[in-house]
């Protein structure tokens, strides 16, 4: 089951994420966010954008987030986009079915246009982007170092929706 994340999912979502954080390169963090400030990124989320959760028998088991590509007001119709799931449910479609839906929130907003950054190198998540309709936009070299060495990262745009310009004002 999919569904808006709560604050109540805070700390199942600062569970799924500290992996990434301690043990890999896929997100630059480097000290993993307390279940407050996890509560925080949601709420933060919601108000402009969205977040996600998908539920195994109940249990939160991964999430997809969209907020602000960058702050200036010309740059409102695009987010970046992010998903994450308990680590062993890769290649499960969970990821894919929370993008789905979570490009469908956005797009009932009124936004345009996903950006996603992937830290490589990163198979799984190149394959994913791929396959939802992203395409490569360039690559940074060498941007962020995290756990003993330097890491690219490639950056995908996929259009959200094809909506009449001027663009209407987000809700």
């Amino acid at each position: 089951m999919i569904r808006d994340a709560g604050p109540e999912d805070a700390a199942a979502c600062a569970a799924i994420y500290a992996p990434y954080v301690t043990d890999t390169t896929i997100t630059f963090e480097i000290d993993p966010p307390s279940v407050e400030e996890m509560a925080v990124r949601i709420k933060q989320a919601l108000e402009t954008h969205a977040w996600l959760v998908i539920e195994d028998d109940g249990r939160v088991t991964g999430y997809a987030y969209a907020g602000p590509m960058k702050a200036r007001a010309a740059y409102r119709w695009s987010c970046e986009v992010s998903v994450y799931l308990e680590v062993g449910r890769r290649r499960t479609g969970a990821g894919r079915a929370l993008y789905e839906a979570l490009f469908e929130r956005l797009i009932a907003r009124g936004y345009r246009t996903a950006i996603a950054g992937i830290t490589l190198p990163n198979d799984a998540s190149v394959g994913l982007h791929t396959s939802l309709g992203f395409e490569p936009i360039g690559t940074y070299r060498k941007i962020g170092w995290k756990l003993g060495g330097w890491h690219d990262v490639a950056w995908g745009q996929r259009p959200l929706a094809v909506l009449p310009d001027p663009p209407a004002e987000l809700t």
